[in-house]
């Protein structure tokens, strides 16, 4: 299996850096593309001294100069990739190109005087996040500011769709939804290349990315952006996580079958609860109890169980019912208590009472 900090010259040019990351995915993929004028860095990864030294190292075996980079193109806004973009420009004078969709998310999550992070917190609590475990998801959060700064001074929005010339081809821009707002995939055509970021993954799904204020029904969105992806003719494709891999095709429809059998083991263990469940006694029946003691972990986790419990609830399959809440979560959310259990139609169809009991 392949390690953090190493790296791989592909037949194409391109060099895979596995820059490392301080948490299970243990790294992320940039690539480094050569050009006519120098190179262009898809993703550098997320701000950590073991990233810094990592391409330092990589562009000195290279024989890579920091004013050799030209361009440094961004899927998304999340951390692992977009992390080190104002780091990297500062050595290197390059433009950050990204969609003006993550830029705006970049600023709303981790700009001066944000309030994400408790909005977040507020929402989680809603949904059932025990009091307990707050203060280490508020650390978590506010940990994740350093992983991202510097931001990027000069940025040049790409648009989907309007193709971007970079690492020697013309790009198209593919919006996906979903995972993170605003993520762009680029595919050559000609060639049937596709980096595809975080949008499709080899061996492991791209998390579920529901956010408060944002796209009610991400999961959805995921759904449909797969739908549009499908028929794209690629040879290969570069993704986030893990290795190049081919038969795009067949991951795409491996993933929505993914999210068919999670969406139905959850309207199950909702018909086998017995009573209305929160997100976070769903996620718990998941992912297990053990995610209490990783708040990264248990970030993602719960925002992939609201996720499906939305989308279910759009499908009929589970309603909401909100509950009057406990002083503490009244005094920080100021809103009920969000629970779920099997909707009308479904209740009717297994016969069984709304309080769970047989009919």
């Amino acid at each position: 299996m392949s390690e953090a900090g190493t790296w791989t010259r592909h037949e194409n040019g391109w060099v895979q850096l596995r820059v490392p990351l301080p948490f299970s995915l243990k790294w992320v993929n940039s690539y480094v593309l050569p050009d006519g004028a120098g190179y262009s860095v898809v993703d550098p990864g997320l701000r950590s001294a073991d990233a810094e030294a990592c391409w330092e190292a990589a562009l000195g075996a290279l024989g890579i100069g920091w004013r050799d980079v030209t361009g440094i193109v961004l899927t998304h806004h999340h951390p692992d990739h977009y992390g080190l973009s104002g780091w990297m420009q500062e050595r290197t004078g390059a433009s950050v190109y990204l969609s003006a969709e993550a830029r705006v998310y970049a600023e709303k999550l981790w700009g001066e005087g944000e309030t994400f992070s408790d909005e977040l917190i507020a929402a989680f609590r809603s949904y059932g996040l025990p009091e307990k475990l707050v203060p280490a998801m508020q650390a978590h959060l506010e940990g994740v500011k350093a992983q991202v700064n510097p931001p990027p001074r000069e940025v040049r929005l790409v648009e989907a769709g309007a193709p971007l010339a970079f690492g020697g081809a013309s790009w198209t821009p593919i919006a996906g939804e979903g995972h993170a707002p605003g993520h762009l995939s680029y595919y050559d055509e000609a060639r049937g290349l596709l980096l595809c970021g975080d949008q499709v993954l080899p061996d492991i799904t791209p998390n579920i990315g529901w956010m408060p204020d944002a796209d009610p029904d991400p999961l959805g969105a995921f759904l449909d952006s797969l739908e549009a992806l499908r028929p794209l003719e690629v040879a290969r494709a570069y993704p986030g996580h893990r290795d190049p891999f081919d038969r795009f095709g067949e991951r795409v429809e491996a993933i929505v079958a993914h999210h068919e059998r999670r969406l139905r083991r959850m309207a199950e263990l909702a018909a086998e609860a017995g009573e209305p469940l929160s997100a976070f006694e769903m996620c718990e029946r998941l992912f297990g109890a053990r995610l209490q003691g990783n708040a990264h972990n248990l970030r993602f986790a719960m925002a992939e169980t609201i996720a499906h419990l939305v989308r279910l609830e759009r499908s009929g399959r589970v309603e909401r019912v909100e509950e009057s809440a406990d002083g503490a979560v009244r005094q920080a959310v100021g809103k009920p208590l969000i629970r779920f259990r099997p909707s009308e139609d479904m209740r009717q169809a297994v016969g069984t009472k709304a309080d769970g009991t047989t009919a």
